[in-house]
């Protein structure tokens, strides 16, 4: 028997009222009092769409959900959009599919909730894309989620992030990409030119791809010199992925007065503003700091000078994940692919000033 909103309300401690006025997201509700009721949703396994419940035993509709951190972001709009133009194909036959955006701003909750929306309406498919919030509670209620929906025939694509614990036997897919691989041959590059003083704005904290990337920067930095991380680790900002963030982090870089002779960002867009805050400072890139980026966003080509940074396959993966979604391409085995990463090498990186020590 489907459950009812009075049960939720009863199991969360609220009124019916206040149960709809979470899902539906129109008013303000306590913060305390969303997450019980989100809780007992969760619990419960209430699906919120009337009539989506009369349509339980149904098929998956021809809505598929794609969930993005920002729509605005050109990482998220080349996915997004390369996936929506793979899945349903000009002069394919067959039925033709609808992709929802939804945008959640890198929130975990938000997440779970347009995952609520979706599954009430009988998404017949679903696409999570970029960074994963490392917090063992969401990975846990996240996982529950997309196996419920998984387990109506409805495939579920994680795309830029790790796989979840997830049932085997669900049609369940991971396309990730190489972050960590990434990163270590960025390193590998800037050290090659010369470089030991390397400052890096690293990703906000407990975001998978800020964890992964990190991680391959690391290693490259051992590999050369087992205390080179050691020797960096003052020169290393967590930031946000705005162009905004690169510049405040670029600002905090030269305040501290260590001295850095390249800057490598968690991105592109960070990438530009960390560049706006060295030219700033009357610093030229590269003949007095060198500056990298990650993802190879189309804005690479048109900075002076054109961005060093690292090629992540955005329209492949969402090619690859709108196939696995209209099951054209079976699950590979384990489900899980990896795409390569690619270092592309311009002209925002060179050797560094033959002073190296001496303070950007």
């Amino acid at each position: 028997m489907a459950v009812t909103l009075a049960e939720v309300a009863a199991q969360a401690g609220v009124s019916p009222a206040t149960v709809s006025r979470v899902l539906n997201g129109g008013y303000p509700v306590a913060g305390a009092t969303r997450t019980r009721v989100e809780q007992a949703v969760e619990d419960l396994g209430y699906i919120a769409n009337g009539p989506a419940r009369a349509l339980a035993a149904a098929t998956p509709s021809d809505l598929v959900g794609v969930l993005v951190h920002d729509i605005a972001d050109s990482f998220f709009g080349i996915l997004a959009g390369s996936f929506q133009s793979a899945l349903s194909p000009a002069g394919q036959s067959g039925a033709r599919r609808l992709a929802v955006v939804c945008n959640t701003e890198g929130d975990a909750a938000t997440e779970l909730a347009h995952l609520t929306l979706l599954e009430g309406q009988r998404a017949g498919g679903v696409v999570l894309t970029g960074s994963a919030v490392e917090e063992p509670g969401h990975t846990l209620a996240l996982a529950a989620r997309l196996a419920r929906i998984a387990a109506t025939g409805a495939p579920v694509v994680l795309c830029g992030r790790p796989p979840l614990p997830v049932p085997a036997g669900l049609p369940v897919a991971t396309v990730m990409f190489d972050d960590h691989g990434g990163a270590f041959r960025l390193a590998e590059h800037l050290l090659s030119l010369g470089h030991r003083r390397i400052a890096y704005v690293a990703g906000p904290p407990g975001l998978s791809t800020t964890r992964e990337r990190l991680a391959g920067h690391h290693e490259a930095l051992h590999r050369r010199d087992p205390g080179l991380p050691d020797r960096c680790a003052d020169l290393t900002v967590h930031a946000g992925l705005q162009r905004s963030a690169g510049y405040d982090a670029a600002r905090e870089l030269l305040r501290r007065g260590a001295p850095f002779t390249v800057v490598a960002a968690a991105n592109d867009t960070v990438a530009t503003g960390v560049a706006a805050a060295l030219r700033e400072a009357g610093l030229r890139i590269p003949e007095d700091v060198s500056v990298a980026g990650f993802d190879d966003l189309p804005v690479c080509l048109d900075t002076a000078p054109p961005l060093t940074t690292v090629r992540v396959p955005l329209r492949e993966a969402g090619a690859l994940a709108a196939q696995f979604v209209t099951g054209r391409r079976p699950l590979p085995p384990g489900g899980i692919t990896t795409l390569p990463a690619e270092l592309m090498v311009r002209g925002s990186t060179a050797p560094p000033p033959r002073h190296e020590g001496s303070r950007p």
